[in-house]
């Protein structure tokens, strides 16, 4: 069995080092006999505990990403794009792949040999501790999970470490359907919820019993909409055209609820009950309704939420990761966004934000919305969350540690298509978590500014949406939630106001998630999706939702786009350092072939920023729009690993794992028949 080896090196946490030592992982289920990589007078005390999990939280590890992951979708943007959006482009690998067991091995040898020593007492230390740590074992097993889940849907669950034993490790890698995966998943966050606590050492750095609790309402939510909405598929345990029914182990398999609409409720009240006891305990932080623009301004906490170096004073997160000069322990975002880092918002994205009186844009007739003529104009009277998080031409920039003031400049789209790490992405450019100090930017990898990974405001949208798709009304829970939201927003917390003014059909011109399987949601659901996107924009959270709300069915030839760029903006004075040029205009460039000289779309084909129509070469597979596949929902499996699990190795039916629908087993084919 073809195998590979992993070098384990010193790690030091404090005054505690972990030894090193290295051995050998089978790159099939990466599994190996224990006694070849750990000496047996390890995992014995509070600190190795403490350790070894720390050592394996997987959350915003550089930072560097943390407000662009939404990059690829309806949100947000840049001139690449996704795979996903090009059907054909995608393809099943040979190797690799969502497929593999790397980051779930250690946690279950951690558990194979903590929790036992845990019930015989011979472990040293605080027993509320010790208890804590292997809490946070279980989370991260569920954690690692939930990727598997997103990525696979049907996955193995694996609890033990197997032997180095071929028979055994192709048992063990038979599929489990994904309704029993994301019931496992719970099952570990219940064992974590029960032996973490909400004061560990390390205080909001490390896992707390909340986390837990949020995590297990985003796990559950995820699992009832994806069943709901993708019932009737085969993206779905006994939906027709299911492969798992192909193989036997799978033939009998019914619901642990008995049928898939029992098994929907489920998974929503256990949604409602794990965010509920989060938002019952934890306040949203509150908005001054200030953008800062001098040191000696008033503050406003929902904006620093993001951008400070220490988040121990804000309730609302439970979980963030902190950044530190001394431990030579930094990130890129601020390098990378100060002048733009080529990530936008969308020209859809923008306009689904409300007005402050609680309108949508299109529902005013009186002038309240200004229009979109200048960046500017965009936030006047709107919801604060797009005031706050979205730059603006006239705003200061950094105010600390400068000579002087920059104030924020027209967004530079004009640097040639191929230019994307110095440009602009959609004209929209992202504030969310910008620092005020300059020297968080002065340099690419030189930012401390920490991360919120867990935020209280996701308990408030777990609880609204499960508890409107399990009796299709709001409580008085949901009620408060969402006022509670809609307060911080600065937007009319009346938001009957808003769904009575909501017209779908204008809405499904701006918003994947108005739909549900290719047909328009009602607008009380539309709003609480609303509400979701605009509370968490630029969190990474995008892709996921519209995923589970089956939400890309009908997206065909969809542009993104940016700011109204060939209407008066474009007439505004020279914003660069050329003295040749006079007016913002005298930038633009288009119609070439050479990619490199063109640095905007024509005006021929739209009056705002088509991003992925200012290369006209015919390497741009995006310049007809995105579009989707039935496939792409879940990730294919490559080719390797059916060779690895198979009977002789070289034949990929006698595999037990069998391969996501509409995709073939065959490295390098796109989906059959998309």
């Amino acid at each position: 069995m073809k195998r590979i080896c992993y070098n384990f090196v010193s790690l030091c946490f404090g005054t505690f080092l972990l030894c090193g030592f290295t051995g050998c992982m089978d790159d099939f289920l990466d599994q190996t006999p224990v006694s070849d990589i750990t000496p047996e007078n390890y995992l014995l005390t509070e600190n190795h505990l403490s350790a070894y999990t720390i050592a394996r939280y997987p959350f915003a590890s550089d930072g560097s990403d943390i407000y662009l992951a939404d990059w690829g979708t309806d949100n947000q943007t840049k001139r690449s794009y996704r795979n996903y959006w090009i059907p054909g482009e995608w393809k099943v690998g040979q190797t690799g792949g969502s497929w593999g067991f790397n980051s779930i091995y250690p946690l279950n040898y951690f558990l194979n040999v903590v929790v036992p020593r845990y019930e015989q007492g011979v472990l040293i230390g605080d027993e509320t501790n010790i208890k804590h740590y292997i809490g946070e074992a279980y989370f991260l097993r569920a954690y690692e999970y939930f990727q598997k889940l997103k990525a696979l849907g049907d996955f193995p669950i694996i609890k033990e470490v197997l032997p180095d034993n071929k028979d055994i490790l192709s048992e063990a890698s038979k599929r489990s359907p994904r309704s029993q995966v994301a019931r496992f998943i719970l099952e570990d966050l219940d064992r974590a919820i029960d032996l973490m606590n909400n004061s560990p050492i390390g205080g909001r750095n490390r896992l707390t019993q909340d986390v837990a609790y949020l995590f297990k309402s985003r796990v559950a939510l995820f699992e009832a909409t994806w069943l709901k909405y993708h019932k009737g598929t085969a993206l779905v345990p006994n939906g027709p055209g299911w492969p798992g029914k192909e193989k036997d182990y799978n033939t009998n398999f019914e619901y642990s609820s008995g049928n898939i609409d029992a098994e929907i409720d489920f998974f929503l009240e256990q949604a409602m009950e794990s965010s509920k006891v989060v938002a019952e305990k934890h306040k949203l932080v509150q908005n001054s309704k200030i953008i800062r623009q001098l040191e000696s301004d008033p503050s406003n906490p929902y904006f620093e939420m993001f951008n400070s170096v220490n988040l121990d004073g804000y309730d609302e997160v439970l979980l963030w990761r902190e950044f530190s000069n001394s431990l030579a322990l930094r990130h890129a975002y601020n390098g990378a966004v100060y002048s733009g880092g080529s990530n936008g918002y969308t020209r859809q994205f923008v306009d689904n934000f409300l007005l402050d009186n609680g309108l949508p844009i299109y529902a005013d007739n009186t002038g309240y919305y200004k229009g979109d003529d200048y960046i500017e104009n965009v936030k006047v009277n709107r919801d604060w969350r797009l005031r706050l998080f979205m730059k603006a031409p006239g705003e200061n920039k950094a105010f600390l540690n400068v000579q002087k003031i920059e104030v924020e400049p027209l967004p530079r789209i004009y640097t040639a298509s191929n230019d994307e790490g110095n440009n602009s992405g959609t004209g929209y450019d992202i504030k969310k978590g910008l620092s005020y100090d300059k020297a968080m930017s002065t340099g690419y990898g030189m930012d401390i500014t920490a991360l919120p990974i867990f935020r209280a405001a996701e308990a408030y949208l777990n609880y609204m949406e499960a508890c409107y798709e399990k009796n299709g009304k709001l409580d008085d829970f949901a009620d408060k939630y969402w006022t509670a939201i809609r307060i911080r927003a600065g937007v009319d917390p009346d938001y009957h106001k808003t769904i009575a003014a909501t017209d779908m059909q204008k809405e499904a011109m701006n918003d994947f998630g108005a739909y549900s399987h290719n047909e328009l949601i009602d607008p009380t659901l539309y709003n609480i999706r609303r509400e979701r996107r605009c509370e968490l924009m630029a969190e990474g959270f995008r892709y996921d939702d519209l995923r589970r709300w089956r939400a890309l069915d009908q997206v065909k030839d969809f542009q993104p786009e940016g700011i109204k760029l060939w209407g008066p903006m474009k007439d505004l004075p020279n914003p660069g350092t050329d003295p040749s040029k006079s007016l913002y205009k005298d930038y633009f460039s288009y119609g070439f072939e050479d990619e490199t000289k063109n640095s905007v779309s024509s005006p021929d084909l739209s009056e705002y920023l088509r991003v992925h129509q200012i290369n006209i070469n015919k390497t741009n597979l995006a310049y007809n729009g995105y579009n989707w596949c039935e496939a792409h929902y879940l990730d294919p499996i490559a080719v390797g690993h059916f060779l690895d699990s198979a009977e002789d190795s070289k034949t990929v039916e006698k595999s037990p794992i069998y391969q996501n629908p509409g995709w073939p087993i065959e490295a390098g084919a796109a989906p059959i028949g998309y």
